[in-house]
């Protein structure tokens, strides 16, 4: 009986053994595969346009480029003429060209469409020098990525890439735009999503914002609902 008791210890005591071993060997291999997997997904590096010098700017512009900016082949990108097109930015770094000091423009991830310098110059006043950008920076239509399907806002900032200020309207997409210099304001054209199917088709409406450069701020649309109605009672009879 004393035998048997002895037997039935040591049996316990070796499948306990086995067991521990066991869930060491699977717990180290689970840390092992987990580290591989880590390593196997290394962080995308950061890639630099070219540099974007002008003459009216104490700033030198570094361009951001998207590092996955060929998964989208249908974003159609009209960039500064200063800059190369077909590149997707995320960024803009500003780089004071007296001290060093140095920025960047967003602090969120976005799409940088185009940026253009407007310089309006006016009798007996100094000139107007802002940039202006058309930012993708919401995934309006849901599909989990933000491309050229989605809102197109324009936006205001000074020669340094600050007081960045937002002046059309969410869920729109800038048409085109027209500078007028003796009014010191910018017009432009814009497609909204008037029917919330969060897709921008002909189906939409269309108005256009006037922007005063003095003091940007969120543009106002020119035609009224009450001017829409009036057109449509004389011209749809």
């Amino acid at each position: 009986m004393k035998y048997n008791r002895f037997l039935n210890k040591i049996t316990t005591v070796i499948i306990i053994t086995i067991l521990s071993f066991s869930c060491k060997s699977s717990t180290s291999t689970k840390t092992e595969k987990a580290q591989v997997t880590d390593k196997s997904k290394p962080e995308a590096n950061l890639v630099y346009g070219n540099l974007i010098i002008k003459e009216q700017s104490d700033y030198l512009m570094i361009p951001v480029v998207l590092p996955e900016q060929n998964e989208d082949k249908q974003i159609d990108l009209s960039f500064s003429r200063s800059y190369e097109r077909n590149n997707q930015l995320s960024n803009i770094i500003f780089y004071r060209k007296q001290d060093g000091e140095a920025h960047i423009l967003l602090d969120k991830k976005a799409i940088i469409a185009s940026f253009d310098l407007l310089e309006i110059k006016a009798v007996e006043k100094p000139p107007t020098r802002v940039w202006l950008y058309k930012i993708l920076d919401k995934d309006t239509n849901i599909d989990t990525k933000i491309n050229s399907e989605d809102a197109t806002i324009g936006y205001l900032s000074d020669l340094s890439g600050k007081n960045l200020q937002q002046i059309t309207p969410n869920n729109t997409q800038i048409i085109n735009w027209v500078v007028v210099p003796s009014q010191n304001a910018i017009f432009l054209k814009i497609i909204k999503d008037s029917d919330n199917d969060k897709k921008f088709t002909g189906k939409d409406k269309t108005n256009f914002i006037r922007v005063n450069l003095d003091k940007p701020t969120m543009g106002s649309e020119i035609i009224s609902n009450q001017i829409e109605q009036e057109i449509k009672s004389s011209v749809l009879k």
